[in-house]
């Protein structure tokens, strides 16, 4: 049997992507054939006329399989960069996205002395960030174990010191005892669902995604929690979806006041950051 060249391959898997729908196909293509080549992207140019191993074309004949049922890229790879580092990913946890990057941007000037806690924690990305980039006190909690055993993966990997807690939101916290908490909660609503790329739908975990018919459930859990947890002066970053921010400060009322409400790069308000008086 004739093997493949690398850039036969990387055509063909580019065309087979793009007939199938799937959103920039070449890109996807190339990381693909470059996972199965264990090699960096740049490989792919340099070496477009060495022919594949059987070996490779096989894994790159799976990746592109995997990828054509809608699985996303980085639970083929198993690797989503975040904030300059690169986090071990699975279903059992939500992919960090670059707009979360502004929660760590919003943390990083409040991080002190004192705990911080990281609310649903997942692949630890927000909190192994703070970890890493502020040497302080974090704690990652998530219910789910399967999540918090990524979560530790990637703390080992990147040399952060947090300690991790298996349990529901901030229960198993003191009163009064908390600097900063800091969450990315899930808060898609129920009847959003339908219309959610398959990648998400079907592939990311519901817990991490879905909060109720209105996708404000676990805000309304969280928020008097927040406020028990948190000392005075301690500060409260949360994740929005897009048009919440107003029905979250208003959830905040007589609790904590809103400091500031930041928008990522598309506008969209996509961080509130709230104060304990």
């Amino acid at each position: 049997m004739k093997r493949l060249s690398v850039g036969k391959a990387l055509r063909q898997g580019s065309e087979l992507l793009e007939k199938a729908g799937i959103e920039v196909p070449r890109l996807t293509a190339e990381v693909l054939l470059a996972f199965a080549l264990k090699r960096d992207r740049s490989y792919l140019y340099a070496h477009s006329d060495e022919e594949l191993h059987e070996v490779e074309w096989i894994h790159f004949g799976r990746y592109l399989h995997e990828r054509l049922k809608h699985k996303p890229t980085q639970y083929i790879t198993h690797v989503q960069d975040f904030y300059g580092r690169g986090f071990y990913v699975s279903p059992d946890v939500l992919i960090p996205r670059p707009e979360t990057e502004h929660v760590v941007e919003a943390s990083l000037p409040l991080v002190g002395a004192g705990l911080t806690i990281d609310v649903g924690t997942g692949s630890g990305a927000i909190a192994v960030t703070l970890a890493a980039e502020k040497d302080a006190r974090v704690t990652g909690v998530d219910i789910s174990e399967a999540a918090l055993s990524v979560a530790r993966r990637n703390a080992d990997a990147l040399g952060a010191r947090v300690d991790w807690v298996l349990g529901d939101a901030l229960t198993a916290f003191r009163d009064n005892s908390v600097e900063l908490v800091v969450s990315n909660p899930p808060y898609v609503a129920e009847q959003d669902r339908p219309s959610l790329a398959p990648e998400v739908r079907d592939w990311e975990p519901a817990l991490a995604l879905f909060a109720g018919h209105s996708g404000f459930d676990f805000h309304k859990r969280l928020m008097p929690e927040a406020a028990r947890v948190l000392k005075a002066g301690g500060h409260f970053v949360v994740e929005l979806g897009a048009g919440q921010s107003r029905a979250v400060a208003s959830l905040l009322e007589g609790r904590m006041e809103t400091v500031a409400v930041i928008r990522d790069l598309s506008g969209i308000e996509r961080v509130l950051v709230a104060r304990k008086s």
